[in-house]
């Protein structure tokens, strides 16, 4: 069933306005990248998701859902065990959506219309079907945006030095060393880090390292190796940046509902 599901969302057919699916999995995922007619909202009940296009990369907690606009290409991977949904929203139907990827915090309402909706049958829908879907629509349009994200640089240099971050987020090289391997001044690399990504490059790469973490830690490795492993010069200090930037410790954050 989730199969026909899916191939009904990824083809080309403009009914119904929304196919909505729930699963749930028991172990890492990945999704090569990819792109498809309609728009696609994406959530988890449980576990943790990282998104990733060409502009930029969200690791996706619980109580988040990632919007991506119809034909906009993407890659994504799950992190260990997951119950996860997704709602895939006919391309005349995103015209007021959001136009670009962003990430949302999900409400209640919106998390339990996509479930309600991933029980549903067929090409057409019921008035009472209807209705749900206008709900998820003006719940996916209002929704607040999240903030954390890690968008990418453009410039062709800026572009090889983000993606070896990623790569390796512990690495200790400073901007200098960076800038020498990609044959650009340190002047240059951090002016422009600021003007195409909105970030310092010490903020940048804090943040890769926290997206990291936050990976690692739902794979159940421990706090303590995800901290030297990344590059902290102590747990305490891993510990205080994650607090500082999300707002709970690394436990409280895997604790929540």
């Amino acid at each position: 069933m989730i199969d026909d599901k899916l191939s009904l969302a990824l083809s080309d057919n403009t009914e119904p306005m929304i196919v909505a699916m729930y699963d749930a999995q028991a172990e890492h995922r990945e999704l090569g990248k990819h792109s498809h007619a309609r728009g696609q909202l994406s959530g988890l009940r449980n576990g943790l998701l990282t998104i990733g296009t060409d502009t930029g990369a969200w690791v996706i907690p619980a109580e988040d859902a990632v919007w991506l606009p119809p034909h906009h290409p993407h890659y994504g991977w799950t992190h260990g065990a997951v119950e996860g949904w997704s709602c895939y929203i006919a391309e005349a139907d995103c015209t007021d959506l959001p136009a670009q990827p962003r990430t949302i915090r999900c409400s209640g309402l919106l998390r339990e219309a996509v479930l309600r909706a991933s029980e549903w049958q067929g090409h057409d829908l019921s008035e009472e079907q209807d209705r749900v879907a206008m709900v998820i629509l003006d719940e996916l349009r209002t929704a607040p945006v999240e903030p954390f994200g890690l968008p990418m640089p453009s410039d062709p240099r800026l572009l090889l030095v983000a993606r070896a971050l990623l790569d390796d987020p512990g690495k200790r090289w400073g901007v200098d060393e960076w800038a020498r391997w990609a044959g650009i001044s340190e002047r240059t690399l951090s002016r422009r880090f600021v003007a195409e990504t909105g970030f310092t490059y010490t903020t940048w790469r804090q943040r890769a390292r926290l997206m990291r973490a936050l990976e690692m830690v739902a794979e159940g490795e421990a706090v303590t190796n995800v901290a030297f492993d990344l590059g902290y010069d102590s747990v305490s200090a891993f510990i205080a940046l994650f607090k500082r930037t999300l707002g709970v410790t690394p436990s409280v954050y895997f604790q929540r509902p």
